[in-house]
């Protein structure tokens, strides 16, 4: 039997999507049978992966409304073992539709809930509010990951869905757990980052992850290009601590997974950041050869990363 996780946070900006797409590959690199499920109808998820929301298909929407088997709108990827099921453009006015329905809190559940028999992970992307969405991903899971990003008013957002989180479980889904908070975009190379770290670690203690995924360049670049961090920079400081972070989930979870290997020889998480921002900072291409053109538009999908609409 499988596991949902929602991935949620109502303030955006926080590496909520590039945590779900990202944490996503990684577990499927490692042997797991991973579907991502897309429920903002922004299709961040989506597009991060390469599918296009305007595409012809099946989505999430209809198979929340229960117009389509959620077999049929299920789309393989090509990496290992990672399926996708998308969000189009109709997801928009989901919420809409919903506010007048019976029990309409637990469409989704009924939609993935027997997908816990084929995959062993399933994390939802929720979109940044605690709206019907949200709500719905929150009764249909069984863990809530929060990531929250290493500034001060990351904390107070994080408070206001603790208090979602509590919500959910008086009167929704009893057993809906935490299964962590997750610090993301941290620069270790200021002060800030590291008090929000202290805190936020004094106040949740174990719940919160010993992995901290730092700013990174390739990070921003791998969705514009439609593909996780591990398959478009794998020597990237990005994806050596999203593979940790893969281990370190895994590790919650009572599975052991033998060997390391994300690192450098000498080199910890926080001098691997550093070091390519470092990089960045002087004008540098850490890993030459991968991404390049992105920003002068030569590249493919650099189109959408400069706001153009072809």
């Amino acid at each position: 039997m499988g596991k949902i996780v929602a991935i949620a946070n109502q303030k955006g900006g926080v590496g909520k999507t590039t945590t779900a797409i990202n944490l996503a590959a990684c577990l499927g690199k490692l042997g797991r049978r991973i579907l991502l499920v897309d429920v903002d109808p922004q299709s961040n998820a989506s597009s991060g992966v390469g599918v296009d929301r305007n595409e012809n298909g099946y989505g999430i929407y209809e198979c929340m409304l229960g117009q389509e088997r959620v077999e049929n709108a299920i789309r393989t990827l090509p990496w290992e073992n990672v399926s996708l099921l998308p969000a189009k453009r109709n997801l928009a006015g989901a919420e809409i539709e919903l506010i007048g329905m019976e029990r309409r809190e637990y469409f989704l559940s009924g939609c993935i809930g027997t997908s816990k028999d084929v995959f062993d992970f399933i994390f939802i992307d929720c979109p940044p509010s605690l709206g019907l969405l949200t709500v719905n991903a929150l009764t249909a899971a069984d863990s809530l990951l929060m990531p929250i990003q290493s500034e001060y008013y990351a904390l107070e957002g994080l408070g206001q869905l603790l208090e979602t989180y509590n919500l959910v479980r008086q009167r929704l889904n009893p057993l809906l757990a935490l299964e962590g908070i997750l610090l993301t975009m941290a620069d270790m190379r200021t002060n800030l980052s590291e008090q929000v770290e202290k805190e936020v670690r004094t106040h949740f203690g174990e719940l919160v992850f010993k992995t901290v995924i730092g700013r990174n360049v390739r990070l921003g670049e791998a969705p514009g290009f439609g593909k996780p961090i591990i398959e478009y920079d794998a020597a990237s400081a990005g994806a050596r601590a999203y593979v940790r972070l893969a281990r370190e989930f895994l590790e919650r979870n009572g599975i052991q997974i033998p060997g390391d290997g994300t690192e450098k020889p000498g080199e910890n998480s926080e001098g691997a950041v550093e070091a390519e921002n470092a990089g960045t900072a002087a004008g540098g291409n850490t890993h030459a050869g991968q991404g390049e053109g992105v920003l002068d538009g030569s590249a493919p999908g650099a189109e959408m990363m400069n706001g153009k609409d072809g």
